[in-house]
């Protein structure tokens, strides 16, 4: 099995495909959103599940699971008042309060790791809940 990275901190791998399916989401726009997920046994992080083009912000948040932490990207693409098209990438750290604690400690002490591993990533947002990583939200920290 490759692996790409060491998180020094944690111990954790970052798995290949993690930046490579980063990579094609940024420059090849082949999805939309990536989630991530961390395998405690391995101490790997990998990819959990990856949406397409045609996915939308609403697929992404039915895809976080309410009961385990997980890393989600999102390429949140937009017009500016201008009328010039952007996108925006986010980082999205899921840790709902129905997950374990030895869960929350791992995602929370892995994020800096992973983060370093995805280059390019303009915004980054924890969340507990949906309330807090709304749709709303994030159209307005990309304008």
């Amino acid at each position: 099995m490759a692996m790409a990275f060491k998180m020094a901190t944690t111990g954790m791998w970052v798995a290949d495909e993690c930046k490579d399916s980063f990579h094609e989401m940024k420059w090849k726009k082949v999805h939309r959103y990536i989630v991530f997920k961390i395998d405690e046994k391995s101490r790997l992080v990998t990819v959990d599940k990856v949406g397409g083009p045609g996915e939308g912000y609403d697929d992404l948040a039915a895809s976080l699971p309410g009961d385990d932490c997980r890393y989600a990207v999102f390429d949140f693409d937009f017009v500016t008042a201008d009328n010039c098209r952007k996108s925006k990438i986010f980082f999205i750290a899921w840790s709902p309060t129905a997950s374990r604690i030895r869960a929350k400690i791992l995602y929370a002490t892995s994020k800096a790791g992973l983060r370093r591993v995805l280059e390019g990533i303009h915004y980054e947002l924890q969340a507990t809940d949906p309330t807090e990583m709304g749709f709303d939200l994030i159209r307005d920290r990309a304008k």
